[in-house]
């Protein structure tokens, strides 16, 4: 899809933050043309990828924006490029449901509801990581509950990228979208900026996300990993917290 949308005020864009996914993208390309409905938009921002990202992309069909890294920079861009009203952020990585487009309409039809994302299962080729999914869902509760109790209470939870997180693209300019100060935890950051206009939850549907984090860490140094990386965030102790969390492709 290319060129200029005139979006409908149901019409759901997909942005989509890549650096070096070249081996992810035909299948992700694949499961997002058998959405139904389909996307408005589904727009791709590459941060400087070296493997043919970019090209390979535009060949499949995305709308390529080519800009600096970083995820918070790229998801801004993405968002600014989209002319619909309701965005979806999907890592090339994650597998979409058939229903995806359905369900954030569905979801965001509630003017309650600020920010929402799915239940995130990751797998790999090997296994499904139980334990890992577990803890990645039982922290959007206890996080709130422990470092922001005023915000739990309000029904706020706190997700992260893997939930393929969606909300309304006026609300997410009003508030100035993600920190781009911030190499990782933008999205956690961004649940408690938009919870200025209502809750943040999850919806009760599993979106399948790829395991190789902890594949190459480990399952128990992985875990250990996201809870520093959380706990230091939420101490606002973020100076060089993207060293901690490496890049794994």
């Amino acid at each position: 899809m290319t060129g200029p949308v005139t979006a409908d005020a149901d019409a759901v864009a997909i942005v989509i933050p890549t650096l070096d996914e070249a081996t992810t993208l035909s299948r992700l390309a694949r499961l997002l043309a058998a959405l139904d409905p389909r996307p408005t938009e589904l727009i791709l921002v590459d941060g400087g990828s070296t493997d043919g990202t970019a090209d390979l992309a535009r060949t499949l069909g995305f709308v390529v924006v080519e800009h600096a890294p970083g995820r918070a920079t790229q998801v801004n861009r993405g968002v600014a490029e989209a002319n619909s009203p309701f965005v979806c952020v999907l890592h090339a990585d994650t597998l979409p449901p058939d229903d995806l487009v359905a369900v954030v309409r569905h979801t965001l039809s509630d003017r309650r509801v600020a920010l929402a994302g799915f239940t995130p299962l990751l797998s790999g080729p090997e296994k499904v990581r139980w334990a890992t999914s577990f803890h990645n869902w039982i922290k959007t509760w206890y996080a709130p509950l422990l470092f922001r109790p005023h915000l739990f209470v309000r029904g706020v939870r706190l997700l992260f990228g893997d939930h393929a997180m969606f909300f309304r693209r006026d609300e997410f300019l009003a508030v100035g979208g993600c920190d781009e100060s911030v190499a990782v935890m933008e999205e956690a950051d961004l649940c408690i900026k938009l919870a200025r206009f209502g809750r943040v939850r999850l919806v009760n549907r599993v979106i399948i996300t790829s395991d190789r984090r902890v594949a190459a860490w480990g399952e128990w140094r992985a875990n250990w990993v996201y809870l520093r990386v959380g706990v230091n965030w939420a101490l606002g102790i973020r100076k060089r917290l993207g060293d901690r969390y490496p890049h794994v492709r």
